[in-house]
């Protein structure tokens, strides 16, 4: 999504860009320094990676599929474009008025457009 190669963000945190892609599969683990230092290198906080995952249970294991809408919108180019533009406005009242012309545009894409469009 940001055009980054798994070469470069190897060698931005230290490690091959076959360690990557084993991280990439789940066939090894990533330890809290590296996630730190990929959160970084990606600039997202660590808890991206762990959004919409299932709690799990005692034992640390969970059947549930870690996927859900807001992982696959923000997995997309434009949502994680949006996002990033989005949390960098401060202003409350200006990010209220963002959702809701979003959720206005959801309801009625072609409403405010002249016909034809």
């Amino acid at each position: 999504m940001l055009g980054l190669t798994q070469e470069k963000l190897g060698e931005a945190v230290g490690v091959t860009f076959q360690q990557i892609q084993k991280y990439e599969k789940g066939s090894n683990r990533i330890g809290a320094v590296r996630l730190q230092a990929i959160s970084k290198t990606l600039t997202v906080e660590t808890g991206y990676f762990f959004a919409g995952l299932p709690l799990q249970d005692s034992a640390g294991f969970s059947d549930e599929k870690p996927r859900s809408a807001e992982f696959d919108f923000v997995a997309t180019a434009e949502g994680l474009q949006l996002h990033r533009s989005f949390i960098r406005i401060k202003d409350r009242r200006i990010r209220k008025r963002i959702v809701e012309l979003v959720t206005a545009l959801a309801q009625d894409p072609l409403k405010g457009f002249p016909s034809g469009r």
